[in-house]
């Protein structure tokens, strides 16, 4: 999959380092969640072209929210963001909240690794 499908703040540089696989185990449904996500902005986002009222649109929040949030979490962020998304919204920049205590990092396809410590 191509991380072009990604807004640039939902990339990152990081490998997963296989020392850390231990810490790893928890971001599994999280990164299994951003797989799906990863897939429906590769497929069938394209189908519907540019026509979400909010920047970014409501799958990239979506990609955000569970990056930062977790799969649960992150899911009813981006079901509540999907509430909002009617045709009298106003629209405009709603960015996903960051998480206050965010302790990972990102890979360049935008999955979740263990922040390393070195």
């Amino acid at each position: 999959m191509s991380s072009a499908t990604l807004p640039s703040h939902s990339r990152g540089t990081d490998r997963f380092d296989t020392r850390l696989w231990l810490r790893a185990v928890p971001l599994v449904p999280r990164n299994l969640g951003l797989a799906l996500l990863h897939g429906y902005r590769a497929t069938i986002s394209h189908v519907y072209g540019d026509v979400c009222k909010y920047y970014p649109s409501c799958s990239a929040y979506a990609v955000g929210a569970v990056q930062q949030h977790g799969l649960v979490k992150g899911s009813a962020l981006a079901a509540a963001r999907i509430a909002r998304c009617h045709p009298w919204a106003a629209g405009g920049v709603d960015d996903p909240p960051t998480h206050a205590h965010y302790a990972h990092a990102l890979t360049p396809h935008g999955f979740v690794v263990p922040l390393r410590k070195d």
